[in-house]
């Protein structure tokens, strides 16, 4: 379609026309032009919104839907929709079906699934077969049907000798592995983080240990093979530390923290609400400002919604047998812009892009047009009217949140928030 965004505020550091007030013209999915007072021409649709703002596209790393298997939790449709009325003009997709998605034919189902809609779809292949960390799985044969990364959703690989082997493996062809860090043995029966909280609501913990332990483990592996490594989510200080160590060194590691854990601590969980409960675990403040610190700096660098859409049937339980898992991509930008400078947002919310090898959008002239639509001044709470998901076990619920998304254009397509 041809459009004509009028009194757009840009926001994009890359970008010369960073903070200033202009009109684009798109056609044919192409920037033509970018100026002021762009006069409507016939066969264009004209979008003017209030306090509207346009960055380039928003990134996803880490987003669960359910088809294919668990299609009640979540829809690849409804799922990009969601992600598309989010901000979100691209998603990386976890292996959490049913079949897990471990082999090429898998990737290429949901490439397939994806065709048509504004919000691309990048699919991160399993990197053991099945998810069960015993052997490694297709992953040059993944790659090339159009996995971006590797690894095995909220699992650890507890065999040493096969993360070095994947690293050492992946490097011919420019791979990237994700290592999620958690000492299983450590974390025990434990279910949230063990600390004061836990221990006044008699809920088993779970020591920052098990995820510390398990990241020095992975970037002395990282440091002994080389390649690329990605440590998802991480949640407390130490664990930041030790990341900000490793690229101070040269190891080519990154990492990103789940939006739930920059907002929310461990207090959250005194009403055992098990919309509350997520891997790894929410932490105490200290962690949470750790992490806020990690972001500014430079050592985290992206941060994610960790979308994992979970049914009813398995989230409204006693605290301990619930599914792990909130949904996040509605409320992601408003939750984070109640802490963090709106650039800052935007970086850490496109940054993946460039990590993941996926094609970047710059706000010129003669380049693809995929952008991001927002008002980042907007106030209000978050409802269950706000969740576009199919399921609602959003741990934001009830919260004051800053910014929204109108939508995106992308692959030629405007998707807007009615």
């Amino acid at each position: 379609m041809n459009l004509l965004i009028k009194n757009a505020v840009v926001t994009d550091k890359s970008s010369a026309l960073n903070g200033t007030l202009t009109d684009i013209k798109i056609e044919n999915g192409i920037i033509k032009q970018i100026g002021k007072e762009i006069k409507p021409e016939p066969g264009f649709e004209v979008l003017e919104l209030e306090n509207l703002h346009i960055s380039q596209g928003w990134f996803d790393s880490s987003v669960s839907f359910g088809e294919p298997g668990f299609e009640d939790r979540e829809t690849i449709a409804n799922g990009l929709n969601t992600a598309a009325l989010s901000g979100f003009t691209a998603v990386a997709l976890q292996p959490t079906g049913s079949p897990i998605a471990d082999t090429q034919a898998d990737i290429h189902f949901l490439k397939a699934k994806a065709a048509g809609h504004a919000t691309s779809l990048y699919p991160i292949g399993a990197l053991t077969k099945g998810s069960e960390g015993k052997d490694i799985a297709e992953l040059f044969d993944m790659q090339n049907a159009g996995a971006v990364a590797f690894g095995d959703y909220n699992k650890p690989i507890a065999d040493a000798n096969i993360l070095k082997i994947a690293l050492q493996y992946v490097q011919d062809f420019n791979g990237v592995v994700i290592a999620y860090a958690l000492d299983e043995k450590i974390k025990g029966k434990g279910v949230v983080h063990e600390g004061p909280v836990s221990t006044k609501l008699g809920l088993k913990g779970i020591p920052a240990l098990a995820e510390e332990l398990q990241i020095a483990r992975n970037l002395f592996l990282l440091e002994y093979t080389g390649g690329k490594m990605h440590l998802p989510t991480v949640s407390t200080g130490k664990s930041v530390q030790l990341i900000r160590e490793a690229k101070a060194k040269g190891l080519n590691v990154t990492c990103s923290v789940a939006v739930h854990h920059l907002v929310l601590t461990d207090e959250a969980l005194t009403g055992f609400d098990t919309r509350y409960k997520v891997t790894p675990p929410l932490r105490p403040e200290a962690e949470r400002q750790a992490l806020i610190e990690g972001v500014m700096d430079g050592t985290i660098d992206i941060i994610t919604s960790d979308h994992n859409p979970i049914d009813i049937e398995n989230k409204k339980l006693e605290f301990d047998l619930a599914k792990d898992g909130t949904i996040g991509l509605e409320s992601a930008f408003g939750a984070l812009l109640t802490l963090l400078p709106l650039e800052t947002v935007i970086e850490k919310l496109t940054a993946g892009k460039v990590l993941f090898g996926i094609e970047g959008s710059t706000i010129a002239e003669g380049s693809k047009a995929s952008f991001t639509l927002f008002n980042p001044d907007t106030e209000y709470t978050f409802t269950k009217a706000d969740i576009l998901s199919k399921s609602k076990n959003s741990a934001f619920l009830g919260q004051k949140l800053k910014g929204k998304a109108y939508g995106i254009y992308n692959n030629g397509k405007l998707i807007l928030k009615k």
